[in-house]
């Protein structure tokens, strides 16, 4: 007769089931003691139950352990992807060439609404061998100058880019050389001059001067590392709807869609001889251009992937300047604000122009439509709805 005490009386003891078969009594873990089931105790509805004591567990007992285990290799991945996107995050925040003072000049517009970006592409040969020199067809010119002069406005009605042609004639406030040491008087002169006599921080003062417009952040980038950014998202696609070819820049490209690397990428952005409007052609091709550069950057297999985010950043870091107060989060808000306006969600145009090759003591220029230009940019500056017509993204 069996002991009350005994929780498992004779009828079950160990080594088999009540129904004659053998169990290792899975769930308490591996090297469990096989047990036998009392079968007074065992209602037939138990046995359909996979986790319960009393009935055997089924295949599809085993489905949630198999579900709990791929989320947990989820869990696993993604916390990967996290930590390598964070690890690059504050490896690349350190790395920013926080070198320009936007308020070395003083005497700046008040703060409007919104938020405006100053982009800048310069010819900076920094980072360029002699042999990268000929193959980019970068020899030409010395020094540190500006191809390219965008406005991102940012704001309650989406994002706008504003290009400023390099030639336009403006004022180009009183400052003193840095180079020289000599203070020079408020003057007419092209744009891009005021980059040549005074660096960023005279030419974010004189875009100023002549807007209206605050600028909170300013991103510049040198011929390096465009065509090392190009190369690290595995190239643009862009679609010609004609064959470009001029001998300044290096452009050889015929018409129809291609995947352009850097190289050719930078040909493509520097050339303007073969276009009707010249200087204002060319800004048309860096809108389209940099539109089409933010979104291939931003495709999932580079933005997910930290063995790919680190090259994407790593390669435009070597020539990224940004002023003292940009951080890499704000260069991100800057990248979706591109990319918005890529995807149609924002507006690209060039400030309106009264003339084009207009002959002056410095040479052939630009001039801005007095009325047109004064409109738009207090628009921008209130961060109201554009009443310019707009170039839409191309697709």
């Amino acid at each position: 007769m069996s002991d009350p005490r005994d929780p498992w009386p004779e009828e079950a003891s160990y080594g088999s089931r009540h129904d004659g078969e053998t169990t290792s009594g899975e769930g308490y873990g591996q090297g469990a003691i096989a047990y036998r089931r009392p079968s007074s105790v065992a209602p037939q509805n138990y046995a359909d139950r996979p986790s319960s004591p009393y009935g055997p567990r089924r295949a599809h007992a085993r489905r949630p352990r198999k579900r709990h285990r791929l989320l947990r290799g989820a869990f696993v991945l993604a916390a990967a992807v996290v930590a390598g996107a964070v690890g690059t995050y504050g490896w690349a925040d350190t790395k920013l060439n926080r070198d320009v003072d936007l308020d070395a000049y003083g005497d700046r517009p008040p703060h409007g609404k919104g938020t405006n970006y100053l982009i800048v592409g310069s010819d900076s040969r920094d980072g360029l061998s002699r042999g990268d020199l000929k193959n980019l067809h970068a020899g030409g010119g010395g020094g540190r100058r500006t191809d390219s002069m965008i406005v991102l406005h940012t704001g309650a009605h989406g994002a706008s880019m504003v290009s400023l042609p390099r030639d336009s004639w403006v004022t180009v406030p009183g400052h003193t050389n840095p180079a020289t040491g000599k203070t020079a008087r408020p003057a007419g002169d092209k744009l891009n001059a005021a980059f040549s006599y005074g660096g960023p921080q005279l030419l974010a003062r004189t875009i100023e001067y002549n807007t209206g417009l605050r600028i909170d952040h300013y991103a510049e980038i040198g011929f390096a590392g465009f065509v090392n950014i190009v190369d690290a998202v595995g190239g643009v696609r862009m679609c010609l709807d004609r064959d470009i070819k001029d001998k300044k820049s290096g452009a050889d490209l015929k018409k129809g869609c291609h995947t352009l690397n850097g190289k050719q990428s930078l040909a493509f952005v520097r050339q303007r001889h073969q276009e009707a409007e010249g200087d204002l052609g060319r800004t048309k091709n860096q809108q389209k251009f940099l539109s089409a550069l933010a979104h291939q950057a931003a495709e999932p297999g580079t933005v997910l992937d930290p063995v790919e985010i680190y090259p994407t950043v790593s390669a435009g870091l070597d020539t990224l300047i940004v002023d003292k107060r940009t951080s890499l989060r704000d260069l991100a808000k800057l990248f979706r604000a591109v990319r918005s306006v890529s995807g149609g969600k924002g507006k690209q145009l060039n400030v309106p122009v009264s003339g084009i090759g207009v002959p002056t003591s410095k040479g052939s220029v630009i001039t801005w439509d007095e009325k047109q230009s004064r409109r738009l940019f207090a628009e921008l500056r209130h961060d109201r709805p554009l009443t310019m017509p707009a170039k839409r993204p191309s697709k």
